[in-house]
């Protein structure tokens, strides 16, 4: 896959191309990472890229021109049909099942905003989409396109060793991650669970799926909202509310 960015700071990004498993997917061929500087493709000495904004107001417009010669260089080198896509707070939240998705396509293209924005001609005629990773603002899009090159770098084919890995990771059935646990066995007067150490496969299996469904209904109940669930996901859950009556009871 390859993956294309318009940022001002390329260099960000050597933390994902340098380390951890979004190296090990670039090392072994499996994903691509370019980076296009709109400071590149500009003509003036100082290398300008951002002008106020009309009707005034606080900070700096990027400018529609070196954006425009950046992206027309990253297209050049760029599958067919990649799509672009800009980094925005106003953007569709970027989810585990796009990041699924996105691993199945060819090519990506990220553009990353500085400033107060970007001038909205440019985003009107060559945007693609615009993916936000949370209610929040950033000093600049590179953050966000980070953590969509790495949860997507993960889902590519033969990036994990193991890929077990992948299949059980949190969200990617809707449900958050179950906890975990390593040795040594006895941490003061904390344990670890009996399930866990019991070797009963099924048992630590029905363990986990319940803490993953407990843990979503204390934190995050929203992803459980118009789910249909198995009839054994019904009933641990049953075994959730009972756990949880039983504390509120004795409060």
């Amino acid at each position: 896959m390859k993956i294309a960015l318009i940022t001002l700071f390329p260099e960000m990004f050597e933390a994902l191309t340098g380390y951890g498993i979004s190296s090990r997917a670039v090392n072994q061929g499996l994903l691509e990472v370019s980076s296009f500087n709109p400071r590149d493709f500009t003509d003036d000495p100082h290398a300008t890229v951002d002008d106020r904004p009309y009707g005034g107001g606080p900070g700096m417009v990027m400018m529609v021109e070196p954006l425009l010669r950046a992206l027309e260089a990253a297209k050049s080198d760029a599958p067919e049909n990649t799509r672009v896509v800009l980094m925005s707070p106003q953007g569709e939240v970027f989810s585990q099942a796009k990041g699924i998705d996105c691993g199945q396509m060819p090519g990506l293209i990220l553009i990353c905003g500085r400033y107060e924005g970007i001038d909205e001609r440019f985003i009107q005629r060559h945007v693609d989409e615009e993916w936000s990773i949370g209610d929040y603002v950033l000093s600049g899009g590179e953050l966000a396109a980070m953590v969509v090159l790495d949860a997507i770098a993960r889902h590519l084919p033969g990036t994990l060793g193991n890929q077990m890995s992948v299949i059980d990771e949190s969200h990617l059935d809707g449900t958050l991650d179950y906890p975990h646990y390593t040795r040594p066995e006895k941490l003061g007067l904390d344990v670890v669970p009996a399930e866990l150490l019991s070797g009963n496969h099924k048992q630590m299996s029905r363990y986990r799926r319940r803490e993953a469904l407990k843990r979503t209904l204390d934190r995050r109940p929203d992803l459980l909202t118009g789910r249909v669930f198995s009839q054994e996901d019904r009933k641990l859950l049953e075994e959730c509310f009972a756990g949880r009556n039983a504390v509120n009871a004795t409060e």
